[in-house]
């Protein structure tokens, strides 16, 4: 009876820890949808019934905030990043995981380790080298920043996937006289698919919220949903309901690519777990 009872204490502590966690991720987001289609006066106000306007989405469309640009750009941006980068770092990580190179440890590591300097650190050399050639304010400049951020990771990633690939299953159609990008082809790529798309996912998502580069790179035509934020201001202060109807704009691609591919999401973090 005891032990039923601590078991019930424990599952309704758990729920509540729960519940808890999740009202405080949950609230910031439900005032963002609130204040989007509140006005600037309602906006300062903890009103959760009022009349709601759609007019800030109309106005962050118009000039001078042109949220329109700033979200093609970030659509341009983000979506040819991951078109470059999976592709690439799938080759590298296949390598990696396939073959036995010269220094492969050291390699390995010193990808990872460009993880770790500081954005702030290296953002000063790009800019004075896309000065030079010609790249400031481009949506190529952009796409290249972001494969020298999302490609150590996707390699990383997309190598543990591969990792987990049985390698006799290759082996046997090497036998069969299939060649090694036939292999690659027919039987790596499927297998791997759910991890490639997790990497896709990620990588994504890193190009779609990158903030610092843009805003050091860009200044008017490749200006990205993440930096046109910051033009949500006026003489009367931060304009709350603006950045709220913007950020609602960021957020629901994220949602809506979340839903439309979670079942291989999960596969993918799955599989990569597992060896």
């Amino acid at each position: 009876m005891m032990e039923r009872q601590r078991r019930r204490l424990w599952h309704g502590i758990q729920i509540v820890i729960i519940l808890v966690a999740a009202l405080v991720m949950l609230v910031p987001i439900l005032w963002i949808v609130l204040a989007s289609f509140k006005t600037h006066v309602d906006v300062y106000q903890l009103k959760l019934f009022f009349w709601p306007t759609l007019e800030n989405f109309r106005i962050v469309f118009d000039e001078p905030y042109r949220l329109g640009h700033k979200l093609f750009n970030s659509v341009i941006v983000a979506t040819v990043t991951v078109i470059l980068a999976i592709p690439i770092a799938t080759c590298a990580a296949y390598a990696f995981s396939r073959f036995h190179l010269m220094g492969q440890t050291v390699l390995l590591v010193m990808i990872l380790a460009t993880q770790f300097v500081p954005a702030v650190v290296i953002v000063l050399p790009f800019f004075v080298l896309f000065r030079d050639l010609g790249l400031l304010d481009t949506r190529l400049g952009l796409i290249l920043v972001n494969l020298s951020l999302v490609m150590p990771f996707a390699i990383w990633m997309i190598k543990g996937f591969i990792d987990g690939i049985p390698l006799d299953t290759e082996e046997a159609a090497l036998v069969d006289g299939s060649t090694r990008m036939q292999v690659i082809r027919n039987i790596v790529l499927p297998l791997a698919a759910p991890g490639l798309i997790t990497a896709g996912i990620f990588c994504f998502i890193i190009a779609w919220n990158e903030f610092l580069f843009a805003l050091i790179i860009t200044t008017k035509e490749a200006v990205t949903l993440p930096v046109g934020l910051a033009l949500f201001k006026g003489e009367e202060g931060d304009l709350w309901n603006l950045l709220s109807a913007a950020g609602i704009i960021i957020m629901v691609p994220m949602f809506v690519l979340a839903l439309i591919i979670q079942k291989h999401f999960v596969q993918g973090m799955t599989m990569g777990a597992v060896r």
